[in-house]
């Protein structure tokens, strides 16, 4: 799920789809229009999911794609091999969802424990867990 906006509107800190990749924005660089052309902005943004730089350099009035994401509340059932087992507190929905990169927020990480993960192009991942 996405919406539309202007690439000249975008600022630092708002979030773009890249190549279908969610990214927040991390500079933003305007050039002037000219004799015989539009406005240019160019992005650094860092994706998500995966921590890679992407770069979009496009006229200030085309339109890109703004990811909708849901910050949601979830506890841990328990930890696998290959992730974590969430259930989301307000559906009461069972998922897995990787582990976290970041070993401080992993560490942290124990079943019963409560935390906040986004939801993002039904792609999901931990962003902190909530203190008791």
């Amino acid at each position: 799920m996405s919406r539309v906006a202007q690439l000249g509107s975008l600022k630092e800190g708002s979030w773009v789809n890249i190549d279908g990749e969610p990214c927040q924005v991390l500079e933003v660089a305007h050039s002037k229009t000219g004799k015989h052309g539009s406005g240019k902005a160019r992005l650094v943004a860092m994706s998500l999911f995966t921590n890679v730089k992407k770069t979009l350099m496009a006229p200030t009035d085309a339109n890109v794609e703004i990811p909708i994401i849901e910050k949601r509340t979830g506890q841990v059932i328990s930890i696998l091999p290959s992730g974590v087992q969430l259930m989301d507190l307000e559906t009461y929905e069972v998922f897995e969802t990787p582990m976290p990169t970041d070993p401080s927020l992993s560490s942290k990480i124990q079943p019963g424990s409560s935390l906040e993960y986004w939801r993002v192009q039904g792609r999901t991942k931990i962003m902190r867990v909530k203190e008791a």
